[in-house]
């Protein structure tokens, strides 16, 4: 390990690491020594990181997977302890946005939609990794929240309360392994130039919003064996740690 690269020797699982922020985690995952695990749908834009992460002098290993196929996680979390007996870092980025509609008016499927891939995946994340993470000598969690998660936003409901939801699962998390060598925490990344943020608002303009490659920074800061806090959320707009109780 060097300070150039001291995730060298680690093993990083990144999910949504096709685009936006999930790509620009995984590809300074792997230019920080590690070897990524890029968990996404999409072959093709799997196949460009590969190629930038190839370019950074990284390594890194191709998953498609859509992480509603929870028997997938799991053969995931079995391939991963077959070959690496250990998971170092986990980002869990991977996320929709759902409808932008009154509660009364989001469709069953949507919503099932929405908590399927922020919610439950994530929790079949935790179930499959959690053995892999506890293995290593730093295993580092880092999940995506959003400050809408607090303020109650009007016709936000599913992807707010999804993420309020992610929260909890996050804070009952870390609590549970206070004893052990994983710590879990999340990350709250604000606006940022992604097509999920453009979806949004899409009367916006990109050019006045931080691109992923900067919020990366800050997320595998959080991966390093020398991150020692947990059950906590780090507020990019604020760039500070808070506590579950002083929210963004």
């Amino acid at each position: 390990m060097t300070l150039a690269q001291p995730l060298a020797n680690r093993i990083a699982l990144v999910t949504g690491a096709s685009r936006g922020i999930g790509h620009a985690v995984a590809l300074a995952l792997a230019k920080a020594g590690a070897h990524v695990v890029a968990v996404a749908r999409t072959v093709g834009a799997l196949e460009e990181l590969d190629d930038a992460i190839t370019a950074a002098g990284g390594q890194a290993t191709l998953v498609p997977l859509d992480l509603k196929d929870y028997e997938g996680i799991a053969r995931l979390g079995g391939a991963l302890y077959d070959r690496y007996k250990k998971l170092d870092v986990l980002v869990c980025n991977a996320g929709i946005l759902g409808p932008l509609s009154p509660l009364s008016h989001v469709e069953p499927k949507a919503w099932d939609d929405v908590m399927a891939v922020n919610v439950t995946a994530n929790w079949h994340l935790i179930r499959s990794m959690e053995p892999l993470l506890v293995q290593s000598d730093a295993g580092r969690a880092v999940m995506m929240s959003s400050s809408v998660a607090w303020r109650g936003r009007a016709y936000w409901g599913p992807y707010a309360i999804s993420k309020a939801a992610v929260n909890a699962m996050v804070e009952t998390w870390a609590a549970e392994n206070r004893t052990t060598n994983l710590r879990v925490n999340l990350f709250a990344p604000g606006p940022v130039r992604t097509r999920m943020r453009a979806q949004a608002m899409p009367g916006e303009d990109p050019e006045t919003l931080v691109t992923p490659d900067v919020v990366a920074e800050k997320i595998v800061a959080m991966c390093l064996p020398s991150f020692t806090e947990t059950g906590k959320i780090y507020s990019f707009l604020q760039q500070k740690l808070l506590t579950f109780h002083e929210p963004e």
